[in-house]
């Protein structure tokens, strides 16, 4: 059976079973008219020219605020993370680990930073905790928004860097008159989660043309992982009470295999709380009948929690070579053969300790983002325009770690109190009791500590253009770009210095800067055919200069049918954290092929690399747009990616499979020496940055759409053909590394007006089940839906109210060996659960 079956077949199963989700519209044949009716050109996501027809050769997917409002979406990550064309691993909500309290967007999984996202058609400042590759969709408030336009096409002929997997242009409210006050509140079934928020959006008219203004304000409330029934005990060999080479007390003076672990879910977000609040206003005026000014600003002050179970400490203590000398910074070496190797001196024992003592980890984040945009565009009587802007944009975080370790200061006060540290708990006592380790004690040691941290990002980009259509209806753009990018992150002194248990990490601070010209034209051979094609030159400051181009072509048989297709070329420069990002660790999940360690996640040092060059990529789509009939219409698109020059690591576990089975130049890529290694030594495992790379994916999209005086109904659906990641295939795969790359991924919705003032909406998210190893283990997970419902009633021509659940019959997430958190992925299933929300706007 050949794919495009295989599609059929899939989509016709899940049509039958009620699959789908929050679906979107892709616009057809769609045309801006002014109030006399003559043509008004507007620009559209992927092109820099100006026109009617916003049906171009590349596919485009809208999000509108109605539909965004009514389907409880309070975040831009929530909206994007839905879409079937979004895979692999990405930040939101439920990243819980590592995320620095972040949310992105990763469309077709080739990584969040190859999606390029727009405010407006103009780039966002990279945004997070520091030196950051991507856009932290939180810095961009909900009710500012217009529409949201997916292009899901390379682009970087047209935008430069970061654009080859597609642009995400988020397009905000103008020409807005009078005040809309909106609230919103939302829980989950089991009382948890409560979140809340309230936005106000004001517009007038105002020295002669159009203000906006407008602040918002969201809360999200935490969930615990241990109030999840699907959430089983973690199972972490760092206990309480500590061990010593993997041996604790047995009571009689001597040692034991450890035979307890430690459950670090009952101290674990699986909803991370944040706080957001967010201030925007845009200014639109005519300066003269020929000349427009166009201004913006948005800021956005985020404070967001994670919290994980109390740190892991793992210290490794030198042994005495003979009997404990009373001040000596060693231990006695225990009297059990079990210990070290037989036959050779024992130098030193690692001990390991969960340090509930101290508490857990509270990860906080304080971030202010700023963007402000000036620009003004000026039409001539050539029916020519030209258009010249500035914009910043500035990110700065501070973020911290309560209830940090410092391990030089525990190894020392293990030397100095050995009775304590390994005063045997088998008795029963509580730990504090039989121990008299509390956190008095950990604060009078300088064990405990609170780690600082402190980051930021700045971006600053000039523009000018020039664009129009001659007489012969041929169009055109030329310009030129300045752009500025700067990052940092200075983690705190213990961490550089190696002091804290955590891994250690070096500063991170560089800049670049990138100058640009581009040109675009779009050609119309005859009435039928259509050719478009745009190409972009850009000189960085680190790598050199790139080219890329684009040609594509469009061809309507007929009013109601038209083929189109792109092909591509793209790329993206390597970013700051890239190329001078400090040496880092990074606690994997990975699997020890000498079988020595107790965990699944294992040390690497992570390198950066100034020698950087760019990545490279071609892109190709081919499909179709077809009004069927009367409100009746299907888009079909197949796509295909490639990218070489990929910056990307070497496949640790790869590597280290191939290491332990005799490959030394594999050992020698990681850093490790076989011996050691075999010895349960892999403190040097280190995965560099380079340009070694590799990506290949292709696969079909398509999209049902049928509007009618009552009803609206839409399928979209992505059906995932290939996906390879340095030669390893990861279609129909998920994993706690990579993500989940379902085959199928749907999305269905019918809106219903059942009067003029009630609006019924039901979507549904479908999710082919994915295969995976772990440990030699092969698991599969099953085919999810995820239900949604909602209604809205306006109650006058004021005030509107909206209710619904999300995931209506409670789906508890698929089970995934090796999951990054909580047994499972958590961007891929729902960890929360069952939810109601509730909102009212009002406008007056």
């Amino acid at each position: 059976m050949n794919s495009v079956n295989k599609l059929t077949c899939a989509i016709k199963r899940a049509l039958v079973i009620g699959v789908a989700s929050s679906a979107v519209l892709t616009t057809t044949h769609v045309f801006a008219y002014e109030e006399d009716n003559n043509f008004e050109r507007i620009e559209v996501t992927g092109s820099r020219i100006n026109r009617t027809d916003v049906e171009t050769a590349s596919p485009v997917t809208v999000i509108s605020a109605e539909y965004i409002m009514q389907s409880g979406y309070t975040s831009v990550e929530e909206i994007l993370s839905t879409q079937p064309s979004a895979a692999g691993m990405s930040l939101g909500s439920t990243s819980n680990n590592g995320s620095g309290g972040s949310a992105t967007v990763n469309l077709r999984g080739m990584g969040t930073q190859r999606t390029l996202v727009l405010l407006n058609g103009r780039r966002m400042v990279s945004s997070g905790t520091g030196a950051d590759a991507s856009v932290d969709l939180n810095t961009i408030p909900v009710s500012m928004i217009k529409s949201i336009e997916i292009l899901k096409d390379g682009a970087s002929a047209v935008y430069g860097s970061d654009a080859i997997a597609g642009v995400v242009n988020i397009i905000t409210k103008k020409d807005f008159e009078g005040t809309e006050i909106t609230a919103d509140g939302s829980q989950t079934d089991k009382g948890d989660g409560t979140s809340k928020g309230f936005s106000i959006l004001h517009g007038r008219e105002f020295a002669g043309g159009n203000l906006v203004v407008g602040i918002q304000y969201s809360d999200r409330g935490e969930v615990m992982q241990s109030d999840r029934d699907f959430v089983e005990p973690g199972q972490s060999s760092f206990i309480p009470e500590g061990s010593l080479g993997g041996k604790v007390p047995d009571g009689n003076g001597g040692y034991k295999d450890r035979d307890t672990s430690y459950d670090y879910t009952a101290d674990s977000y699986a909803q991370t709380p944040n706080k957001l609040l967010s201030l925007f206003t845009s200014f639109d005026a005519e300066l003269d009948a020929d000349t427009e000014l166009n201004i913006d600003f948005m800021y956005t002050h985020r404070e967001s929690d994670q919290q994980m179970a109390p740190q892991p400490a793992s210290i490794m203590l030198d042994v005495c070579s003979n009997v404990t000398i009373e001040g000596a910074d060693c231990i006695q070496a225990p009297n059990d053969p079990d210990f070290g190797i037989p036959g050779q001196p024992l130098d030193e024992l690692e001990y390991r300790r969960r340090m509930i003592d101290a508490g857990p980890r509270i990860y906080e984040q304080e971030t202010d983002t700023y963007r402000a945009s000036i620009g003004v565009k000026g039409y001539l009587k050539n029916d020519s325009m030209w258009d010249v802007s500035a914009t910043y944009g500035r990110n700065d975080s501070k973020d911290s770690v309560q209830n940090s370790i410092n391990a030089t200061a525990m190894e020392q006060s293990i030397y100095d109190n050995p009775d304590l540290w390994f005063n045997d708990c088998s008795s029963g006592a509580s730990i504090t009791d039989c121990q008299g380790i509390d956190n008095d004690f950990l604060v009078g040691e300088g064990i405990t500590y609170t780690e600082e941290n402190e980051g930021g990002n700045e971006q600053f980009i000039l523009a000018a253009g020039f664009s129009g259509v001659t007489e012969s209806d041929i169009g055109y753009a030329v310009g030129i770009e300045s752009r500025y990018e700067s990052g940092f992150y200075t983690p705190d002194v213990l961490t550089q210095s190696g002091d804290s248990t955590a891994a250690q990490q070096f500063a991170t601070e560089g800049d670049y800067s990138v100058q640009s010209i581009y040109g675009e034209i779009s050609m119309p051979v005859t009435d039928a055919f259509t050719i478009e094609a745009a190409t972009r030159y850009d000189d960085y400051s680190t790598f050199g200069g790139a080219t890329t181009w684009k040609i594509g072509a469009t061809y309507r048989f007929t009013e109601e049918f038209m083929i189109r297709s792109v092909a591509a070329t793209g790329f993206r420069a390597p970013s700051v954290s890239e190329l001078y990002g400090g040496d880092s660790g990074s606690y994997d999940y990975l699997d020890d092929p000498w079988g020595n360690a107790e965990d699944s996640q294992l040390l690497v040092n992570y390198t950066s690399d100034a020698d950087l060059q760019a990545e490279e990529s071609e892109s190709f789509t081919f499909g179709a747009v077809w009004e069927i009939g009367e409100g009746l219409s299907t888009t079909v698109d197949y796509w295909a990616f490639e990218i070489t020059n990929a910056i990307s690591r070497v496949n640790v576990q790869s590597e280290l499979d191939k290491c332990e089975a005799g490959d030394m130049v594999a050992c020698s890529t990681i850093n490790i020496d076989p011996t050691q290694a075999q010895n349960g030594n892999l403190s040097s495992l280190t995965s560099s940055l380079t340009n070694i790379g590799s990506q290949e994916t292709s696969g079909i999209d398509w999209n049902m759409s049928y509007r009618g005086d009552i009803f609206t109904v839409t399928l979209d659906t992505t059906y995932l053909l290939e996906f390879k990641e340095n030669g390893i295939s990861y279609e129909g795969t998920i994993d706690g590394n990579m993500g989940g790359y379902s085959k199928v991924k749907a999305n269905f919705s019918v809106n219903a007006a059942v009067t003029e003032d009630l609006n019924l909406l039901y979507n549904a998210q479908y999710i082919k089940g994915m295969d995976g190893d772990y440990y030699d283990e092969s698991f599969s997970t099953n085919d999810v839906i995820y239900h949604n419902a909602s209604a809205a009633y306006h109650v006058n021509n004021d005030w509107r109210v909206t209710g619904g659940v999300k995931n209506i019959f409670d789906t508890e997430p698929e089970e995934v060996l090796g999951g990054n958190d909580m047994g499972t992925v958590p961007n891929i299933y729902d960890v929360v659960g069952r939810t109601f929300f509730l909102s009212t706007s009002y406008k007056f």
